[in-house]
């Protein structure tokens, strides 16, 4: 049995070894390939700065620090930002590509679901208005109709500094771009290698950055991306509160509606997180639609409660989405369609229906969908299981 133990160590560190060598042959050679694009005026961006709404906070201020130097630099950049939900990584997205479209280039962000694409869209549209910028801002998704997407083939090809938003449709063979200087993926987790050099392909070696909500530790995400230079933002915006945890069993249910009835009275909304869409014998989980039916019932009839899952039509979902954003909606009962990137500052409470089904990254992203305002937010994860194990993980979270 020693023996067995032994040679599975060797066995262990022969692959470490090799994959740990095979990525400082991939960087070395990353490296070396050269910028193409010839990166002016960055005073272009200190003035954009200057008129934001609000001071960028200090890791911020590093994080595009390291943007703009790599993009001036000798070799195209290759770089993840890692920084908490809510951070602030968008906007120094936009304050890149704004800088590649005043350069003359294209730039373009990937985002993983439709919802967050569209978001991205109309966030750098007021962005744009807002400097008094003329770049066209493109947005391409899978679900638009072969019009909508011609278009914007059209338009990617006419306007040599676009910002272009878009889900894996930006990858697919039928874009071409004009001159793609940059290339963001936005939550990195959800892109496969493949898909991230496809995408970086596009418009021969584009400057890559990579951005990432999951909190791993450095050394890890070292060896896990490492052909990327890291940056990480560890500071929250100033006005931001830390959001409030508590895990609970079933029982605790009926004081944590009365609880989101209280935030709603003071004009806050909330939402619930279930993971089932439909029933099904094996997963007592809870059904999504059941549920906000449930839920209506037990809210009463001042309050909107509205349910939300992945295989609804994504205009439903957009419309839904607006709704809540414009507090039409006060409840939403959520599958985690909503898990990433979805900014709803008046939202105050998360509450997950059978936390111990999700990982510990997914629930991460869950409660950062609250506690994008000025308003004190809280998280409850509860929890059917009687395990040790699961109390022990859901209390890491908390």
């Amino acid at each position: 049995m020693e023996r067995l133990i032994e040679a599975r160590k060797r066995l262990v560190f022969d692959e470490f070894f090799l994959f740990i060598m095979s990525m400082q042959y991939q960087k070395e050679k990353r490296t070396r390939q050269e910028n193409r694009f010839v990166m002016e005026h960055p005073e272009f961006v200190e003035d954009l700065i200057q008129k934001l709404p609000y001071e960028l906070t200090g890791a911020q201020r590093r994080a595009l620090h390291d943007v703009t130097e790599n993009m001036q630099g000798p070799y195209a950049m290759q770089r993840l930002i890692q920084g908490d939900v809510g951070s602030g990584k968008t906007i120094l997205a936009f304050l890149a590509m704004a800088w590649c479209a005043q350069n003359g280039y294209q730039s373009a962000i990937m985002a993983p679901t439709e919802v967050l694409a569209q978001q991205h869209y109309e966030t750098f549209q007021k962005l744009c208005e807002q400097f008094g910028l003329h770049f066209p801002v493109i947005l391409l998704t899978g679900s638009m109709t072969a019009k909508q997407k011609r278009s914007a083939y059209e338009r990617l090809e006419l306007y040599e500094n676009a910002l272009i938003v878009g889900t894996h449709a930006l990858i697919q063979e039928k874009p071409t771009y004009a001159n793609l200087a940059l290339v963001i993926t936005d939550e990195q987790h959800r892109f496969g290698v493949k898909q991230r050099e496809t995408f970086a392909n596009k418009g021969g070696v584009p400057h890559v950055l990579v951005m990432s909500a999951t909190p791993i530790p450095r050394t890890l995400a070292i060896i896990l991306y490492g052909d990327l230079d890291i940056s990480v933002i560890d500071e929250l915006p100033a006005n931001r509160l830390p959001i409030k945890n508590c895990v609970v069993d079933t029982s605790y249910r009926n004081t944590a509606y009365a609880f989101m009835k209280k935030q709603i009275a003071e004009g806050r909304q909330c939402y619930v997180i279930c993971p089932m869409v439909e029933e099904s014998e094996s997963m007592e989980a809870e059904n999504v639609i059941d549920y906000a039916g449930e839920l209506q019932k037990e809210m009463g009839d001042s309050i909107c409660v509205s349910y939300l899952h992945g295989k609804m039509k994504q205009a439903q979902k957009d419309e839904i989405m607006t709704e809540f954003g414009e507090n039409k909606i006060q409840v939403l009962v959520s599958t985690t369609v909503i898990e990433v990137g979805i900014d709803v500052p008046n939202a105050t409470v998360m509450m997950i229906e059978n936390a111990e089904r999700f990982g510990l990254a997914q629930l991460h992203q869950l409660r950062g969908r609250v506690g994008r305002g000025k308003y004190q937010s809280y998280c409850i994860f509860m929890s059917a299981s009687k395990s040790k194990e699961t109390k022990e993980r859901l209390e890491i979270l908390n």
